[in-house]
């Protein structure tokens, strides 16, 4: 028999959900406001009048990037960026995470102290600094001057990951990895066959993490990568870059007329809406790939059965 609806929980479901519909409209709202703008012109941005539909509407914007060649380099550039990077941080987060889950481990509780404790005390910018240029001298003295390297190696430490991963590791029954020790597998075929399997929904999260960060990162590719070597900046420092030329050129009442012909010439009619089509091709990759990692979230950390 299906329970009667009480009053107070039928009122307290609508403000619920009244709430999440306008959480949800606050974080929708900015896309649309890209795609608005990337199809409208300058001059409606300016004057305030791009709400949520396009004023003025025009492709020229789309078309100034789509056909700017040094844009889809730094693009790429993101890519390698996200791939190795999340490939990288995410390989030694596990192997990290492992070693931290084994009892067996001398001083494991000194170790995992220290992971805790760079969470609650960061070192700070310059020591970082430091650790990005001395890891590119190093790369430099074996011959590697592409610094897209430097940010995928020195950006891979996260603490927060490998506790999460750490801690979904302990939760797999110790009698599968006796199991699978009784068959005669090795510590390496222990977690890749029973380790990594079973914990597929927070790897998966973990991954989906790294990437995001990976994907969005600026400061560090924008403190380490000169603008001599522009043609390794990622595509967010490229809409940086971007935008303080734009906002030079416009403010700046004694800025020569040939820059501001140039620039006109590079993107009519549609300069500040250059930037939101950027933006919003920037933004495709994570919403195309998060639905298909999203289903992973639901799953339970541990699947399989006990060997006795």
């Amino acid at each position: 028999m299906k329970r009667k609806t009480e009053k107070s929980e039928l009122i307290f479901r609508i403000v619920a959900y009244f709430i999440l519909i306008v959480f949800a409209l606050i974080c929708v709202y900015p896309l649309i406001y890209a795609l608005s703008a990337a199809f409208s012109s300058s001059a409606a941005l300016n004057a305030g009048k791009v709400v949520i539909i396009p004023v003025d509407v025009q492709g020229t914007a789309f078309l100034s990037v789509i056909t700017d060649n040094v844009f889809w380099v730094n693009y790429s550039n993101t890519l390698f960026l996200t791939f190795f990077g999340t490939v990288w941080a995410l390989g030694y987060s596990i192997l990290g995470a492992y070693a931290l889950s084994k009892k067996r481990l001398m001083a494991r509780r000194a170790f995992n102290f220290f992971l805790v404790f760079t969470m609650w005390f960061s070192a700070g910018i310059v020591p970082q600094y430091q650790n990005y240029m001395n890891t590119a001298e190093v790369f430099a003295n074996i011959g590697i001057s592409d610094l897209k390297w430097t940010v995928v190696l020195a950006m891979g430490m996260n603490a927060t990951n490998i506790i999460l991963l750490r801690n979904a590791f302990e939760g797999v029954p110790s009698e599968i990895e006796e199991a699978a020790r009784i068959d005669g597998a090795t510590e390496m075929q222990i977690l890749t066959k029973v380790y990594i399997p079973m914990s597929k929904a927070t790897i998966a999260t973990v991954a989906l993490f790294f990437g995001i960060s990976r994907w969005n990162g600026y400061f560090w590719a924008y403190k380490v990568i000169p603008s001599s070597q522009s043609f390794s900046w990622p595509v967010q420092v490229y809409i940086r870059d971007y935008i303080d030329k734009y906002t030079t050129i416009s403010n700046s009442p004694h800025q020569m007329v040939d820059d501001i012909e140039q620039w006109d010439t590079k993107y009519p009619y549609a300069a500040i809406s250059a930037v939101y089509s950027m933006v919003v091709c920037a933004v495709i990759p994570i919403l195309a790939i998060y639905p298909f990692i999203q289903k992973y979230f639901a799953k339970g950390v541990n699947m399989g059965g006990v060997k006795e």
